[in-house]
């Protein structure tokens, strides 16, 4: 997909459109893991002006099978950077394939519970349970959405978004 078909994108255009007073800088990489992302945090929070950090990661570390304890203490890691330069934190739940069995899976989310609380942020939910029961919306690896599901999932992360930034 092309980078203006993604959610992010497509969000924030309907925020300029509104004359919203925020904006999200999608600063992802494909295949990103939770390690991948702390390694790059701390840079991306001296380089920009952020008010709150939304954090979507776990789920490539959970198709590979990372322990449940590594993935939480990076997580962990990740939101005191933030917070120790008093910047908001919101992190979604993560869900993965049935793969490695049920076990792995309850433990797996239970990870973004736990730092939630553990670390008073807010915990949204997984935000491509909306489309990811539609094969319509997935790509052929049936884990990534399609650019079909796009605008769905804009619609849905607004909504959550609504909830934290525009009270």
């Amino acid at each position: 997909m092309k980078q203006n078909e993604g959610w992010v994108h497509i969000l924030n255009q309907r925020l300029l459109q509104r004359n919203a007073d925020y904006h999200i800088t999608n600063a992802s990489i494909a295949g990103e893991t939770t390690g991948g992302g702390l390694s790059r945090l701390k840079t991306l929070l001296k380089d920009k002006s952020i008010d709150h950090l939304i954090i979507e990661l776990g789920g490539n570390d959970g198709l590979r099978g990372y322990t449940p304890q590594a993935i939480k203490n990076n997580l962990l890691q990740m939101i005191t950077l933030a917070q120790d330069k008093s910047i908001k934190v919101s992190m979604y739940k993560i869900k993965i394939t049935p793969n490695y069995g049920a076990r792995y899976n309850k433990m797996f989310e239970q990870i973004f519970v736990d730092v939630a609380k553990e670390k008073a942020v807010t915990l949204l939910p997984f935000f491509v349970e909306i489309v990811a029961t539609d094969s319509k919306m997935m790509q052929g690896d049936g884990i990534h959405p399609n650019a079909k599901a796009q605008p769905l999932i804009a619609d849905y992360v607004e909504k959550q978004l609504q909830g934290i930034f525009e009270r």
